[in-house]
């Protein structure tokens, strides 16, 4: 057989074995009726285009699980750029918080609070880094997207007070101090706004969750002033939480009053519940909802 005759045949046979597959996946997507229509009236190549639009519409579209929280998604990568300036994790965190912010425009709140965390951060990197200039471009875009954050958030929606309030909480000590009593009044309104939706409910929340709230209580108290009112948020650490690192906190702080001007006593425990691969685990172990 000459090479053009076999050409001739392996050409035919790929027309066919296309014929086949395209024949196959129309009955599969379109059903059997609507593909003997297409066959006849529609030519193989318009018939091709047609079936990818199907099988494209049919397809589900790419994006979160949409059980998950915008902070559950975020919150490792972020924390590992913000612990140990792990920079990769970081930028993976804010690529996420950009694709987040396309997907699920209802949780813009959260996710520009998370965004002002970083440039927080960022921020705080720059002073330790004696880069002034940029500094500020960081420390105002810092506020600018809490404010905006704030702004947006419904009464009910206290996640932007939480970030806001952790971020302060973890980095006013290191911001410049002519910035600090700023940054601790944020603080200690962000914790305020929680306390006034969480406390109904505040002795029935997981440890981690209920020693922070407490614990940033009683930090952003101290932080601004009201000596009296950290006192309060110390004995309830003490009385609430005993044998927990926020309680042995509360009482070197109450022995030592001094001590408090120079630490912190928040991030004391890990939400190990709220980790990614932990609430996947949770929500897939879940039983399917009867209909």
């Amino acid at each position: 057989m000459s090479s053009i005759a076999q050409v001739e045949v392996d050409d035919k046979t790929i027309v066919s074995r296309s014929e086949t597959i395209l024949r196959v996946m129309e009955t599969l997507i379109v059903g059997d009726t609507i593909r003997s229509h297409l066959e006849y009236s529609v030519p193989m190549i318009l018939r091709a285009a047609v079936l990818v639009c199907l099988a494209a519409a049919c397809l589900p579209a790419e994006g979160f699980d949409p059980r998950l929280p915008v902070s559950t998604l975020v919150r490792e990568d972020l924390f590992a750029g913000f612990l140990t300036k792990d920079m990769t994790r970081l930028a993976a965190g804010e690529k996420t918080l950009e694709a987040l912010l396309r997907e699920r425009p209802q949780a813009k709140p959260s996710i520009l609070a998370w965004q002002a965390g970083v440039a927080l951060h960022r921020a705080v990197w720059a002073h330790e880094a004696k880069q002034t200039q940029e500094f500020d471009g960081h420390y105002k875009r810092a506020l600018s997207l809490f404010a905006e954050a704030a702004a947006v958030a419904s009464a009910t929606d206290i996640g932007p007070a939480a970030i806001t309030g952790g971020t302060y909480s973890l980095l006013m000590d290191r911001l410049p101090e002519k910035h600090r009593p700023e940054a601790a009044a944020k603080a200690y309104e962000a914790y305020h706004r929680l306390l006034d939706v969480q406390a109904p409910m505040a002795m029935k929340m997981p440890l981690h969750i209920r020693g922070e709230l407490f614990a940033g209580l009683a930090l952003t108290a101290q932080r601004t002033g009201r000596s009296q009112e950290a006192s309060q948020h110390l004995d309830q650490l003490i009385e609430t939480l005993p044998n927990t690192p926020y309680a042995a906190r509360a009482k070197k702080w109450k022995e030592n009053p001094k001590l408090a001007a120079t630490t912190s006593i928040t991030c004391l425990t890990c939400h190990d519940s709220g980790k990614l691969e932990a609430r996947r685990h949770a929500l897939n172990s879940q039983p399917p909802i009867s209909k």
